[in-house]
Order: structure tokens, then sequence, then C-alpha cells
């Protein structure tokens, strides 16, 4: 199992909107909004570090109201 944390910046004030959209999406385990320089905290529980990339470029990414994301991948799982 691979397990990855996706930081996501957000426009002003998206954050509430975007949050369920992202927890609904393939091998999420959990989302929440946080502070500090990132606006969202994605968990995934994958089985392929490829599944983290898609689901950040292919769905995160194109959500309106997404600025950037940052990806990193737990080593010790």
């Amino acid at each position: 199992m691979v397990r990855a944390y996706v930081l996501v910046d957000t426009d002003v004030g998206s954050s509430p909107d975007l949050i369920e959209s992202i927890r609904e999406m393939e091998g999420v385990r959990t989302a929440h909004v946080i502070a500090g320089d990132w606006d969202v905290m994605v968990v995934f529980d994958v089985s392929e570090v490829y599944q983290v990339l898609s689901t950040t470029t292919t769905a995160i990414q194109e959500l309106d109201g997404v600025l950037d994301t940052k990806t990193y991948v737990a080593l010790d799982e």
C-alpha cells in the first residue's frame, strides 16, 4: 500500500466548497481544510503511486479554485 499526502492551494474562500468533491475521489482516505501556507490536506491510501499522480493531475488540479498542489509520498508504509 502507498500512503501519500497532497497539499492543495486554493482561491480565497473556495476550500469549503472543494472539500467534499475531493473526499469522494478514488483513493482518498480523508481530506481536511487546514491552517497554514496550504489550504487543504488530502491523504491517499492506494496500491500504486501512479494512482496518486493520476487523481491529483486529472481530478484535483482540474477543480475550479485549485491553484497548486504539492505531493509527498510516505516512505515508511
